[in-house]
C-alpha cells in the first residue's frame, strides 16, 4: 500500500529532473557553439587552445631566461637557454614543465631577433634606395 505513493513520488523527481536538463542542455550547448564562434577557449579565458600552440609574452620570455631588454642578443638567449635548459633535465630530476617554458621563451625570444634583424635591413635598404 505504500509503494502507490513512493513510487508517485520517485516519478515526480524523475520527471522533474528530466524537465530541467531538456532545458539546460540545449541552453549550454547554444552557449558553447557562441563561444567557439567567438575565439573558443582564448574568448572564455588565457589557458589556449588545447591543440594550439600557446604564446608566452616577450616579457615572460625575458623573465624565464633571467634576461633584460638591453642585453638580449642571439648569443645571450643561446647561452642563457643552454644554461636553464641543462639545469632542468629530466635525467638530473629537473622538470618538462620548465624545460617547455624555457624553449618556448628562447623560440619566441629568437623569433623576436629574426624580425629585428629583417627590419634592420629593410631600413638600410631603403635608405639606400633613396640616395
Amino acid at each position: 500500500m505504500a509503494v502507490g505513493p513512493i513510487a508517485r513520488m520517485v516519478a515526480q523527481a524523475v520527471i522533474l529532473t528530466a524537465s530541467v536538463l531538456a532545458r539546460a542542455l540545449p541552453a549550454a550547448y547554444a552557449q558553447a557553439v557562441q563561444n567557439a564562434k567567438k575565439g573558443g577557449a582564448q574568448a572564455s579565458g588565457p589557458a589556449g587552445s588545447m591543440l594550439g600552440k600557446a604564446r608566452i609574452s616577450r616579457d615572460e620570455a625575458l623573465q624565464v631566461l633571467n634576461l633584460t631588454e638591453g642585453e638580449v642578443t642571439v648569443e645571450s638567449i643561446k647561452k642563457q637557454y643552454d644554461k636553464y635548459f641543462a639545469a632542468n633535465a629530466i635525467e638530473k630530476g629537473g622538470s618538462f614543465y620548465l624545460q617547455s617554458k624555457i624553449y618556448r621563451a628562447k623560440e619566441l625570444l629568437d623569433e623576436y631577433e629574426e624580425d629585428k634583424k629583417k627590419e634592420a635591413e629593410k631600413g638600410s635598404e631603403s635608405d639606400a634606395s633613396e640616395k
